[in-house]
């Protein structure tokens, strides 16, 4: 990368991924997750697994970190495709399963708007897992990535982070 050069949010959640030892993450794209979707091509450390449903992303990253003893990773859109995947958290969490979800949003724009597929997933998400926070900017604080994966995924009773 050039010096002025801006580096995305979405390029820092995979840099941060990779720097955490994730090696697979389990997902199913949509409009809104998109950006992360064209960051993770520059990325090809991490290996994604297309699934049919969201759901079965939460799945299968429980299963791979019940199997692999790392942390599992699933990733949705925004709207349904978050909410989606609240089973699998909520199934990850009953287990102490460390797992990161990592969901997309409207634009700031559109928060509180009613728009297309927004939800407060945060909230949702707030008592099936251990931390569920918005990044609203690559410029927010270091606290706001994904970094330190294994702190914020891991013990019990509350695993999962979104």
């Amino acid at each position: 990368m050039l010096a002025n050069e801006k580096v995305k949010g979405a390029e820092i959640i995979c840099q941060s991924l990779i720097r955490e030892g994730v090696e697979v993450l389990f997902g199913h794209p949509g409009g809104a997750i998109l950006p992360f979707y064209d960051a993770l091509w520059g990325y090809p450390e991490l290996r994604h697994i297309l699934v049919r449903h969201e759901q079965a992303a939460a799945h299968a990253a429980d299963g791979y970190s019940r199997v692999s003893g790392k942390v599992g990773v699933c990733v949705a859109t925004s709207g349904p495709g978050a909410t989606n995947l609240v089973t699998g958290i909520m199934g990850a969490k009953a287990d102490s399963v460390p797992l990161i979800a990592i969901t997309g949003q409207v634009a700031r724009t559109a928060l509180g708007s009613e728009a297309f597929q927004e939800c407060d997933i945060c909230s949702i998400t707030a008592t099936c897992t251990k931390k569920s926070f918005m990044v609203m900017s690559a410029k927010d604080p270091g606290s706001h990535h994904p970094r330190g994966l294994r702190h914020r995924a891991g013990g019990a009773p509350r695993s999962s982070a979104h």
